[in-house]
């Protein structure tokens, strides 16, 4: 007899939504009590509001963080999630990724003797720097169970001591949400000229990297094609502040406001490569089949990097830019274009919601859910 839980799901950044209504969708279809939490880390429209109505994933309660300083805005997201815990009393607390929105859900959790679920568990970038990378820790300190996108990011959570029974290869739902949508790759015939995104900090807030960026994207426009650069929010400002603007008024280089999100994979799946900051876009490019340069020194995903359709180039000084074009041009070639477009998509077939159900509705399941004490009482030692 399968089971039916209460599962509270909190999400606040725009991929988050993205991957997430999927799985929600496919937990009501099984049965189980679904409350979802807008923590309200993007306030900007675009960036979330719009998709969630777009997806249908309808929150049955939105927090509105204030409009301060990042320590208070953290403080009061992890008050938020203590009141949604003891509001909902779930039976279970899911939550995806790796923003703030996770260590705050999964220690209010862990807090109510709630059981937490991570969903995209095991990505590890090894980069110590990265406030990413601590958020995943956290949360696989809590996690009762750990539903991985992939073997590698199983094999990561092994490495680090997670018992093999808790955790479970589920692929990335945001492959279900591509198949759900009907989005297919563009034939290689067809695609034309770069897309390019940038959001991080360390790429966009210091004034040094930001201008190899802009010299980047002005090279890419004239070396490999015409340049899509949708703007995030924070990008557009800081090109702003440091004038840099100006510089990207080049005839091959289209600049815009953030893309909705099927403008976005239309963008994607149409160029015949991205060079991005973003996670998420890593994930989409490879069902694309799309090549991909990586502005940055490390990723939590490394499928993309060991099947060659990915590459790792950062900003950090001139030579570091210049292997961005080199990357660029190597993934341009019509050998590399074909063969990114050939390989199957190693994040997922599109079933994630579905697999998640099933682990929760499986009665076998409550025994991994159990938040019990140890008994060393008898004089027994844990090694």
């Amino acid at each position: 007899m399968s089971r039916s839980r209460s599962v509270l799901v909190p999400f606040g950044t725009r991929p988050e939504v993205v991957k997430l209504a999927p799985v929600v969708a496919a937990l009501t279809a099984a049965g189980h009590r679904v409350d979802v939490v807008d923590t309200g880390q993007h306030t900007d429209p675009a960036l979330a509001g719009e998709l969630q109505q777009s997806l249908g994933l309808t929150p049955t309660h939105r927090f509105t963080l204030p409009d301060d300083e990042p320590a208070a805005r953290l403080g009061a997201l992890h008050a938020d999630a203590a009141r949604a815990v003891a509001r909902f009393r779930p039976d279970l607390v899911l939550a995806l990724g790796d923003t703030n929105t996770v260590p705050a859900y999964a220690l209010a959790a862990r807090g109510a003797g709630i059981p937490f679920a991570h969903l995209e568990a095991g990505l590890r970038s090894l980069n110590p720097r990265s406030v990413e990378e601590v958020n995943r820790r956290v949360a696989a300190a809590v996690a009762a169970l750990h539903l991985a996108p992939t073997r590698r990011a199983a094999a990561f959570l092994a490495a680090e001591g997670v018992p093999a029974d808790r955790v479970f290869v589920v692929g990335n739902p945001v492959v279900d949400t591509l198949v759900a949508r009907g989005v297919r790759p563009v034939p290689v015939a067809d695609r034309s000229g770069v897309l390019v995104t940038a959001h991080r900090p360390t790429n966009v807030d210091d004034p040094v990297r930001l201008e190899r960026l802009v010299a980047v994207v002005r090279s890419l426009a004239e070396r490999v094609g015409p340049v899509t650069f949708p703007l995030h929010p924070r990008t557009a400002a800081r090109l702003a502040a440091t004038g840099l603007d100006v510089q990207l008024d080049h005839p091959l280089v289209a600049l815009s406001g953030p893309l909705g999100y099927d403008d976005l994979l239309t963008a994607l799946a149409s160029a015949r490569l991205a060079v991005t900051d973003s996670g998420g876009i890593q994930e989409e490019a490879a069902y694309l089949g799309v090549p991909v340069v990586v502005l940055r020194g490390s990723t939590p995903r490394w499928e993309g990097v060991e099947a060659g359709t990915t590459t790792l180039a950062g900003l950090a000084d001139d030579t570091s830019a210049d292997a961005v074009l080199a990357a660029a041009a190597r993934h341009a070639t019509p050998e590399a274009q074909a063969r990114a477009a050939s390989l199957p998509c190693p994040y997922g077939d599109g079933t994630t919601g579905r697999q998640v159900a099933a682990i929760l509705s499986d009665p076998g399941t409550d025994a991994l859910l159990a938040i019990e004490e140890p008994d060393f009482t008898d004089g027994s030692l844990p090694w």
